[in-house]
């Protein structure tokens, strides 16, 4: 079988995909921390402050996490053809039926599926649920980090409610990316070996391989 070449994502997106990934796992490892700050027994009198240095570093990820964010915002709508939302987005005939054969060919009710480019619609669907939890996550840590800010403030009440829901809903997010990161690294093995597409080599290169047709 002959495979073609193919450039698939722009340097904006694989710079977005990495700030996102470093991010998150910041943000998980200092979050987790800040929840419960297993040291602070051990460094007392020592002169150390970990939990100050610990939230300063979740502080600078989520900047980092917002700008990821904004680049994917962009490439959204301005992206290439594979990069805009209207390629993988679950709203027109075609990408409803890829999304079906997709899921049946995840559960081995059928064999093969729709080859695309860019994203199949059932990773975009996920996608844009991740990026929809993303901005409440933003919206919700901004609201806990500024409260003097009025504008953030009446932002975050109308999203989340009172800063005790906010806390509540940003740390079961802190979960939700979590699986959604064990599952997109194994759902990009899983293709890339039995695709044979270079999934995991096309968020360094930009590059797929698609078969000749």
């Amino acid at each position: 079988m002959q495979y073609e070449r193919k450039y698939a994502w722009s340097v904006l997106l694989r710079l977005y995909h990495w700030a996102f990934a470093l991010s998150i796992t910041v943000l998980v490892v200092t979050g987790f921390y800040i929840h419960f700050p297993w040291t602070n027994t051990w460094l007392e009198n020592t002169g150390e402050f970990p939990v100050a240095m610990m939230r300063y570093l979740h502080f600078i990820a989520g900047f980092v996490f917002l700008a990821a964010l904004l680049a994917r915002l962009y490439l959204l709508i301005f992206g290439n053809s594979q990069e805009r939302i209207s390629d993988f987005a679950p709203v027109t005939p075609r990408n409803l039926k890829s999304l079906a054969g997709t899921i049946k060919n995840y559960l081995y009710v059928s064999k093969g599926h729709e080859e695309r480019l860019g994203h199949n619609v059932l990773a975009g669907t996920a996608y844009i649920i991740t990026f929809i939890a993303a901005a409440v996550q933003i919206i919700s840590g901004f609201y806990m980090l500024y409260p003097e800010n009025v504008l953030i403030q009446s932002i975050g009440l109308s999203v989340t409610g009172p800063q005790q829901h906010a806390r509540f809903i940003h740390y079961l997010l802190m979960w939700y990316f979590m699986l959604f990161a064990l599952i997109h690294v194994y759902m990009s093995v899983w293709n890339d070996i039995v695709t044979g597409e270079g999934i995991i080599s096309s968020i360094f290169n930009g590059h797929k391989f698609m078969r000749s047709r």
